[in-house]
C-alpha cells in the first residue's frame, strides 16, 4: 500500500479455552515461537510474547494492511492446530473465544515490553482476571461480565 505510514503498537491478550493451563513450560517457547512467525509472516512485527499456563499477551506493530481480527483469527487458529498435530498436550488444545487489545504510544513501548516480560512475577500478586479487568477499566473498555473470559473449570 504505497504512501501509507504507520505507527501501530498493540497488546494483545488471549486465554486457553475455559482457561485451563495447558500451556506447559516444557514446550510453551515452542508456541510462542511459532505465534512469532506467523505474525511476522503477515507483515507485523512482534514486539514481545510471553505467557502464563493459561493464557498468552504479545505486543506487536502492527501493519495496516491486515485486520487485527483476521491477524488474531490466523494466530490462534494456526497455533491451535499446530499444538494438536504437534500432540504437544494430551486433550484437545483450543483458545478461548475472543481476545483483548489495547493501544499504546511509541514512548510507551519499553513499558509494555517489560510488563509482558513480568508476567510470571505479576501473576504472584493479581490473578488473570482481575488483571484483565483492570486493563479494561484503564482503557475505558466497556465489557460485560458473561462475556469476559471464564473461570478455569
Amino acid at each position: 500500500m504505497g504512501n501509507t505510514y504507520s505507527q501501530l503498537y498493540i497488546h494483545i491478550v488471549f486465554a486457553v479455552k475455559n482457561r485451563n493451563a495447558l500451556l506447559s513450560d516444557a514446550w510453551a517457547e515452542r508456541v510462542r515461537l511459532y505465534i512469532s512467525a506467523t505474525v511476522q509472516n503477515n507483515g507485523h512485527k512482534m514486539l514481545c510474547i510471553n505467557h502464563m499456563p493459561d493464557h498468552v499477551h504479545m505486543f506487536v506493530g502492527l501493519n495496516p494492511s491486515q485486520s487485527l481480527s483476521d491477524l488474531m483469527r490466523l494466530v490462534k487458529g494456526d497455533s491451535s492446530e499446530w499444538i494438536n498435530k504437534e500432540r504437544l498436550t494430551p486433550f484437545k488444545f483450543q483458545w478461548q473465544e475472543g481476545y483483548g487489545a489495547f493501544s499504546y504510544s511509541k514512548s510507551q513501548i519499553d513499558q509494555v515490553v517489560k510488563y509482558i516480560n513480568n508476567q510470571q512475577e505479576h501473576h504472584k500478586k493479581i490473578t488473570f482476571l482481575e488483571e484483565y479487568v483492570k486493563l479494561l477499566e484503564s482503557f475505558d473498555v466497556q465489557f460485560d461480565e458473561r462475556y469476559i473470559f471464564k473461570q478455569p473449570s
